[in-house]
C-alpha cells in the first residue's frame, strides 16, 4: 500500500538539470528552501513526446505568475540532461520546447521518481505527477495521473494560492474570494 505523502516533509533531492540560461547545474528542494521559495515539482514521462511539450511550454509561458507567488518551478524526467537540452534546442514548431523560464532536471537513476511514487518501473518512465512544496518543505499537494492527460497551469495556480492564503478555501475557490 503506498505511503500518504502530502503533510509530511517531501523526499529531499538534488538533480542534474539544465537551467534557465541553457547551462548545466543542479537544482535542489533545499536550495529552494533556502531561498524561501515555493516548490512546483513535475514530473512527465520523456523528451520528444506528443502531450509533454504542451505542459511544459504552458508553465514555462507562466512563469511570472508562479515568480510572483515565490514559487520554482522544476521539470522532471529520467532522460539525460543531454537529451533535455537537445529538446530545448529544437524549436516548438519541430515539436521541441524552445527556450524555457525554469530547468529540467535528469532523474538517470529513478531514484526521485521513486521517492515520489511516480515512476513506472518496467518502462523507466515517470507518470504525469505535480507536487507542490511549501518553503519549509512540507509536502502541501500532489495529483498524479495517466501520462495520456495533460495538466492545466490554471489550476495549478489556483492550489498554490490557495495554499498560500493559510486558510479555509471552499470548492470552486478562486483567488481573491473570501477563504472560510
Amino acid at each position: 500500500m503506498a505511503e500518504r505523502m502530502v503533510g509530511k516533509q517531501a523526499p529531499r533531492f538534488e538533480m542534474d538539470a539544465v537551467l534557465s540560461n541553457k547551462e548545466f547545474g543542479k537544482v535542489s528542494l533545499e536550495e529552494n528552501m533556502k531561498n524561501d521559495k515555493w516548490t512546483v515539482l513535475f514530473f512527465y514521462p520523456m523528451d520528444f513526446t506528443f502531450v509533454c511539450p504542451t505542459e511544459i511550454t504552458s508553465l514555462s509561458d507562466r512563469y511570472d505568475e508562479f515568480e510572483d507567488l515565490d514559487a520554482e518551478i522544476i521539470g522532471v524526467s529520467t532522460d539525460t540532461i543531454h537529451t533535455h537540452l537537445a529538446w530545448i534546442n529544437t524549436s516548438r514548431e519541430d515539436n521541441g520546447l524552445g527556450d524555457l523560464h525554469y530547468s529540467l532536471a535528469a532523474d538517470t537513476n529513478h531514484r526521485v521518481s521513486k521517492d515520489y511514487g511516480v515512476l513506472i518501473e518496467d518502462e523507466g518512465v515517470a507518470l504525469r505527477g505535480l507536487f507542490i512544496i511549501s518553503p519549509e518543505g512540507e509536502l502541501r499537494y500532489q495529483v498524479v495521473n495517466h501520462n495520456d492527460i495533460g495538466r492545466d497551469v490554471d489550476e495549478t495556480l489556483r492550489v498554490l494560492q490557495a495554499l498560500q492564503t493559510g486558510g479555509l478555501c471552499p470548492a470552486n475557490w478562486k483567488p481573491g474570494q473570501e477563504t472560510l
